[in-house]
């Protein structure tokens, strides 16, 4: 691997996978019950779905700051080259710190070669992409060739899901509590995307499954080349109704790869069990 690729928890990809790459990892943090955890190391996704079906409200917090300073000193001084391909600066403020941290190091280290990427992805979306990082970087890519690359490749990643409860969103400052207090008394279920990284409602539907139907309707709208792309389905502990949409979408659109991972403990702490996300390219 000649550039070495950074990602944080927040891609959820399982951690046997990013260290197999010998991807570095930035652990976001869960704060819950009183107790600080980092991501993917010291929490599982089923410990937070646990807790908040029992009524807990966990919170996160950004990869710390002097994580982020000790890793990219450790490749300014080796003088290796480093691309960070980070989660979204519309739903976190990790982009931002690291891109300041990274040029603090570059004050001490002129000639460090690190790169940080704001992929406006997030979950799956952002596993995406990383993979993408991986390959490009495992082909012999140059820094400046994966940039370029991952950042075009980021733009064309589609984000369309459904959460169980608004009201998780909502506490999180995700969403606005009108809207989640409207979609509770109305019994609908929520659809929402991203756009440019931040989370945006696309359709209330009403009926137990008829959801499914709309996201197969909106994937065909956005979607495109369905044999020849990877579709991602990350869920929150409900691995079951992930099943039944790999199969719809068979079905209805002939994908042959997918990826289906749970959610972990940083996006499922604002999204909360039951979600249902689906990831793919645009036309």
């Amino acid at each position: 691997m000649t550039v070495h690729i950074i990602a944080d928890s927040a891609c959820d990809l399982p951690l046997t996978y990013l260290n197999e790459h010998h991807v570095e990892v930035f652990p976001l943090k869960v704060l819950l019950n009183d107790k600080e955890y980092d991501d993917l190391f010291d929490i599982t996704y089923d410990q937070i779905y646990s807790e908040m079906r029992q009524g807990s409200v966990p919170k996160t917090a950004q990869v710390s700051p002097l994580r982020m300073k000790e890793i990219f000193t450790k490749y300014a001084q080796q003088g290796k080259s480093a691309v960070y391909v980070a989660f979204s600066s519309g739903l976190s403020g990790t982009f931002q710190t690291a891109y300041s941290v990274r040029n603090e190091v570059k004050e001490d280290y002129p000639k460090a070669d690190i790169e940080v990427i704001d992929t406006k992805c997030a979950s799956l979306g952002y596993g995406l992409v990383v993979k993408k990082a991986i390959e490009l970087s495992a082909q012999g890519k140059t820094k400046d060739e994966i940039v370029s690359e991952v950042e075009n490749y980021s733009k064309q990643v589609k984000h369309l899901f459904t959460v169980e409860n608004l009201e998780y969103l909502a506490r999180g400052g995700r969403i606005s509590k009108a809207s989640a207090w409207i979609g509770g008394m109305l019994q609908v279920k929520p659809l929402l995307h991203v756009e440019n990284g931040e989370l945006v409602p696309l359709e209330k539907v009403r009926g137990k499954d008829r959801w499914k139907k709309r996201m197969i309707h909106w994937m065909q709208e956005i979607g495109g080349d369905w044999p020849n792309q990877t579709v991602a389905i990350s869920h929150g502990d409900a691995e079951e109704t992930a099943e039944e949409m790999k199969a719809l979408i068979q079905a209805e659109l002939g994908v042959k790869d997918f990826i289906i991972y749970p959610i972990g403990a940083t996006i499922g702490a604002h999204a909360g069990p039951g979600t249902i996300a689906i990831f793919f390219l645009k036309k």
